[in-house]
């Protein structure tokens, strides 16, 4: 799976004011194009799975541009912290964190950032993000602005969960190629958000209890309503 085979638009004629929405999989990255709508504002491709395919993909897709894109949206379903995103809800990223990525200690997780060798933590543009939560909330969705995590493995315990919500308070949603994303687009100094809609509560694992159909269904409408801010 790679961005030049699920490319939404012809990248050749990107003409510098078009935006790049990256998802992991078929299934998101269909949801967001019937959502646009054949607007003409949008580059969306399907990356693969995880942070690495992530940055791989959205760095060989904004080499690839004929011209800048004016922003990069890491998009999809993911799961929703209890009390705080619920099933169906969506989630605009103010910031986006690499919830796992450090080392483990006898003491406890020790971030990235505490062991000195760059950060976890990048933070969403938020003139983007906020432009994008309302327009999501004036089209009668339920949506949060917050910290959304990108894990390497997604959380199946409670124990991880209360782990994850213990250090990033007001975390949000997690997913799997947010920060692969970000790091991707800020490398070239363009600026970045996610948006991810939920499909099951982060915590024990529980297909019985996953609600994909009824995400995807939300990511469609999300995408649908922030085809104002984009024209």
């Amino acid at each position: 799976m790679t961005n030049n085979d699920h490319s939404y638009r012809d990248q050749e004629h990107n003409d510098g004011s078009r935006i790049l929405i990256v998802t992991a999989v078929d299934a998101e990255k269909d949801a967001v194009v019937r959502g646009l709508a054949g607007s003409t504002k949008a580059d969306v491709i399907a990356a693969g799975v995880g942070p690495a395919y992530a940055a791989a993909s959205t760095a060989a897709a904004l080499a690839a541009a004929a011209a800048p894109y004016r922003l990069v949206i890491s998009a999809g379903i993911g799961g929703g912290f209890d009390g705080t995103a619920a099933v169906g809800s969506l989630v605009v990223a103010d910031r986006i964190i690499a919830a796992d990525l450090g080392a483990e200690s006898q003491d406890g997780f020790i971030s990235v950032d505490e062991l000195g060798f760059g950060t976890a933590r990048l933070e969403a543009d938020s003139a983007w993000s906020h432009r994008f939560y309302e327009a999501i909330r004036t089209a009668g969705l339920e949506a949060v602005l917050a910290p959304i995590l990108t894990v390497s493995t997604a959380t199946g315990t409670a124990a991880t969960a209360a782990a994850h919500a213990a250090r990033i308070p007001g975390a949000a949603a997690e997913g799997m190629e947010g920060y692969g994303v970000a790091v991707a687009a800020q490398r070239l100094g363009i600026p970045f958000t996610e948006l991810r809609a939920i499909s099951n509560a982060v915590g024990p694992r529980d297909r019985a209890a996953w609600r994909i159909g009824e995400a995807l269904a939300s990511l469609e409408a999300a995408s649908a309503a922030i085809l104002e801010v984009l024209e």
